[in-house]
């Protein structure tokens, strides 16, 4: 970047007089300023960032953390030339295009303003018994969207026989113990798999429904399967009912956010040792932006790259290892190093590498490709989350078909409707519009940008991770846009509407108790409390990808239907 402009104590600063290319190229100054080993929280930048927008002439404006993903938004979103070399976590990016000089002066002067008076604001001032208190008002974390509701008739004069149930399929959750025994191809493991089938998240849906991302990783598996020669013809043939689409969770499968699995994909071999199921899952490609409806020419390069190299090596690695890798373990040992598998994965994604490490090094295998493989591993920190999400449908599915349980085994978004199923009412969906994001977005980004609620990755919510599992995951706060002090409100309002308490995974800050697990229906309608989920946000339009992360509150209406249903049925 230019030289160090006398204004910007501590600060590198680049000018331009032509904007940048990218998809918010508008504005005839840019101005790009590093702020050297000036941490500050996610939060107070995504208000600095609002603030600066507001000034007259001002085009676009985004402040973050030198982050890895951040630099990689600011460049190849925003069009911004960021020098990458260098910079870390605790250096701070702001980037701006204004109409001339003065509104790029002022919408600067803005954000150090904030960052100067919001900052030092944000600094904690008290820490008592699980209190961690801010030095302003903050708005709280509520999970009861509803009074408390009368059950459908019927339902209590079977209480016992529930509560039976429930014992039984929450009895089948803690004793499943998920384990890795393979790498394959989708095509070759998932039931009816054809050339132009492609699965995705949440309930089922077509075309003419589907939201932005979730058109965006149709788009880009169809190119990935060479089933359309550019975006316009695989929407073409999309609208013309060439495609066959269904919901992972209806053919054994999953993936985070859109969750698009096509035929050619490498997916994990998840099977649960004490019951026998399967369960599979793609790899992440959270460097990529997939996952959040990304298909842009580097993304489906990204896919090949997964399918050709990384995919094979670790499956080499693991057929080297002695004994297959332990997920409930390792899901297990990471909730207690702060993880809660779902949107922080950094201490699951370490016990993967370290126990796959030794293997890589004894591998008949080009040095080059490995070394790029464990090289990637470490850099995508939701590297974990897709085995954590089969080891979730594993353990949820094996719950599955009780009669007479008000369990649930599914909660899964599509990007527009959200879906629910119950044990006792097995694979029928229950499904209501899907949520708005509660966000903390990402540089450059804001409200109006993002998408409703999408993914599959809420199965861990369903065995008692996730949002389950906040308590003992303080650190989701900077992905999540919340308090310390939410993440523990949101685990113990969980106890509220669940039938049991893990035997696996236990929050060492709660005394080593066990998280909520078991989540039951009848609990959620009659205390208004609904599951509390922390998600990423993908915008609105395809093709764009990730724009930040926070917390949703899902509708209580499909809860409340497959009561209804079990109640009709009896």
């Amino acid at each position: 970047m230019g030289a160090s402009s006398g204004e910007q104590r501590g600060a590198v600063v680049s000018d331009a007089v032509t904007p940048v290319g990218g998809p918010s190229s508008v504005g005839a100054v840019v101005r790009v300023v590093v702020r050297r080993a000036e941490y500050h929280d996610p939060v107070t930048l995504m208000e600095a960032s609002e603030a600066a927008r507001s000034v007259a002439g001002v085009a676009h404006v985004a402040v973050g953390m030198a982050e890895p993903l951040n630099l990689r938004i600011l460049g190849l979103r925003h069009g911004y030339e960021v020098e990458a070399d260098g910079l870390g976590g605790d250096d701070v990016v702001i980037a701006l295009r204004a109409v001339d000089e003065a509104a790029a002066d002022e919408a600067l002067a803005v954000v150090e303003r904030w960052l100067a008076e919001r900052g030092a604001a944000r600094r904690v001032v008290d820490v008592g018994p699980f209190v961690f208190a801010g030095g302003e008002a903050v708005e709280r974390l509520r999970f009861r969207v509803a009074e408390a509701g009368a059950l459908p008739a019927g339902l209590a004069a079977r209480a016992e026989a529930i509560a039976r149930a429930n014992d039984e399929a929450v009895a089948r959750m803690q004793e499943a113990r998920p384990l890795v025994v393979g790498v394959a191809t989708a095509a070759d493991v998932l039931p009816g798999m054809g050339p132009r089938t492609f699965l995705h998240a949440g309930p089922p849906i077509e075309w003419a429904d589907m939201s932005g991302p979730l058109r965006g990783a149709i788009i880009g598996a169809a190119l990935l399967e060479g089933v359309a020669d550019d975006p316009d013809d695989a929407v073409r043939r999309a609208q013309a009912g060439e495609f066959e689409f269904a919901p992972g969770h209806e053919r054994g499968a999953l993936g985070p956010m859109v969750g698009v699995i096509s035929p050619s994909m490498p997916v994990w071999v998840v099977e649960n040792d004490t019951h026998g199921n399967r369960a599979h899952c793609t790899f992440s490609d959270a460097l990529a932006g997939f996952r959040f409806g990304a298909y842009g020419p580097e993304v489906i390069e990204h896919l090949r790259w997964l399918r050709g190299v990384l995919a094979p090596v670790v499956r080499s690695a693991l057929e080297l290892l002695p004994a297959p890798l332990d997920i409930r373990a390792i899901n297990a040992q990471a909730v207690q190093m702060g993880d809660e598998v779902h949107n922080r994965n950094r201490a699951g994604t370490a016990e993967v590498f370290r126990a796959l490490a030794p293997a890589f090094m004894e591998l008949d295998a080009p040095s080059n490709d490995v070394a790029a493989v464990a090289r990637y591993i470490t850099e995508d920190l939701f590297f974990y989350l897709n085995l954590s999400m089969a080891c979730g449908k594993a353990t949820a599915d094996a719950a599955s078909g009780v009669e007479d349980s008000t369990i649930v085994t599914t909660i899964a978004r599509n990007g527009t409707e959200v879906g629910v199923r119950m044990s006792g009412t097995g694979e029928r969906w229950f499904t209501a519009p899907a949520g708005e994001i509660r966000a903390l977005f990402r540089p450059g980004y804001r409200r109006e940008d993002a998408n409703r609620d999408v993914g599959d990755s809420t199965i861990t919510e369903t065995i008692g991770l996730g949002g389950f599992a906040m308590a003992g995951a303080p650190a989701i706060g900077l992905f999540a846009g919340i308090t310390a002090e939410d993440a523990l409100r949101a685990t113990l309002s969980m106890y509220e509407i669940t039938w049991a308490e893990s035997t696996n995974y236990r929050i060492p800050a709660l005394g080593f108790r066990g998280t909520p697990v078991g989540i039951d229906c009848r609990k959620v309608v009659s205390t208004g409390i609904v599951p509390v989920v922390n998600t990423g946000i993908a915008h609105s339009q395809p093709g764009v990808g990730v724009i930040g992360g926070g917390i949703v509150r899902l509708p209580q209406r499909p809860f409340a239907a497959a009561l209804e249903a079990i109640a009709g049925a009896g």
